[in-house]
């Protein structure tokens, strides 16, 4: 038979409502009365039922988390990143997929599961950045994610994607790299993390004092090591010299280092390369692999706190709020 408030109550001599107010953190509660009921808790293993409390609260509880997919490395660790960071408070994250291609970005914002959980965190991919109107008469909390909408009414955590891929150029320049290749270019494209880092990268030659060089661009569309592979070989079979490569994401580096070791290509001595997304898997590959560490941690700590101070009914001004990045240099660029 569970343990109940009452019992808790009739082994520290107290009232339930005053267990109540231990429970619920209430501040005005003697120090010595506390004491007695987290005693008399602790004496008989009781459990807040946090389900009914929630209730009582008009609340589920839960939060949800709308991501892309987590096929994509970057999304499956971010994923957990927000898993622990709903865990240290005391909440339930619900994870939904939009779809790679974003087909299902809108009827996640319009869903009836919207009900289930008392707010979102939201990571489009592919939603017109011009279109606000789906946030506009939103009647739930929401948090935005990522780099393609900027400008709604809503919190708004993100990482310094131009600053990083900056850093990224330079690392390259500063080991020596005169020919330096992108991966993962979307041509074309007016908004999202292709774009900035992209331009991240052209201010990172212009510092080095290095040209563009149109030949080095490797476009690809969904950045996974297939798409990697595909772009390395095609500015390879270019015949552009090259001696180093910025990955837009680790996914992609990965695959341009499998197609270089599958041309006998030595990396870092004869090409260079460095990513972004700092995923556990570049630690473990051969060589290890470089990244950018855009700040996975602090977005999702971040973003989960501004997400409770809307539930909570705080009422102010949309926060932008940037993560900080590393540089992480490993063996693919240690010349």
């Amino acid at each position: 038979m569970s343990v109940t408030m009452r019992d808790v109550a009739d082994r520290a001599g107290v009232s339930v409502k005053t267990v109540s107010n231990v429970v619920n953190g209430f501040v005005h509660v003697r120090p010595g009365t506390r004491a007695r009921v987290e005693s008399a808790i602790s004496d008989l293993g009781y459990r807040v039922n946090v389900s009914g409390r929630n209730l009582r609260r008009g609340r589920t509880g839960m939060i949800g988390l709308a991501i892309p997919e987590l096929r994509n490395p970057y999304f499956a660790e971010l994923a957990d990143s927000f898993m622990r960071a709903a865990e240290a408070r005391d909440l339930v994250l619900l994870i939904e997929h939009t779809g790679p291609m974003g087909e299902h970005e809108l009827d996640v914002l319009r869903s009836e599961r919207r009900q289930l959980t008392d707010g979102l965190l939201f990571s489009p991919m592919t939603m017109d950045p011009a279109d606000l109107s789906p946030f506009e008469d939103l009647d739930y909390p929401l948090v935005m994610l990522g780099e393609r909408v900027f400008g709604a009414p809503v919190d708004h955590v993100t990482m310094n994607n131009r600053e990083a891929a900056r850093a990224a150029t330079l690392h390259l320049a500063e080991r020596g790299c005169r020919r330096i290749a992108v991966i993962g270019a979307h041509v074309g494209e007016q908004m999202g993390s292709a774009i900035l880092r992209f331009e991240g990268y052209l201010a990172g030659l212009a510092e080095a004092g290095l040209e563009h060089d149109p030949r080095l661009v490797g476009e690809a569309g969904r950045w996974r090591r297939s798409t990697g592979a595909a772009a390395m070989a095609r500015i390879l079979d270019s015949g552009a010299p090259v001696d180093g490569v910025f990955a837009m994401n680790d996914a992609l580096a990965l695959g341009a280092l499998h197609e270089l070791h599958e041309r006998g290509i030595a990396v870092p001595r004869d090409v260079a390369v460095v990513g972004f997304d700092d995923i556990e898997e570049g630690s473990y590959s051969a060589p290890t692999l470089s990244s950018i560490a855009p700040g996975r941690e602090q977005i999702a700590r971040v973003a989960v706190d501004l997400l409770i101070e809307r539930m909570a009914g705080e009422s102010r001004p949309p926060r932008l709020v940037v993560a900080d990045f590393q540089l992480v240099p490993r063996d693919s660029t240690a010349r």
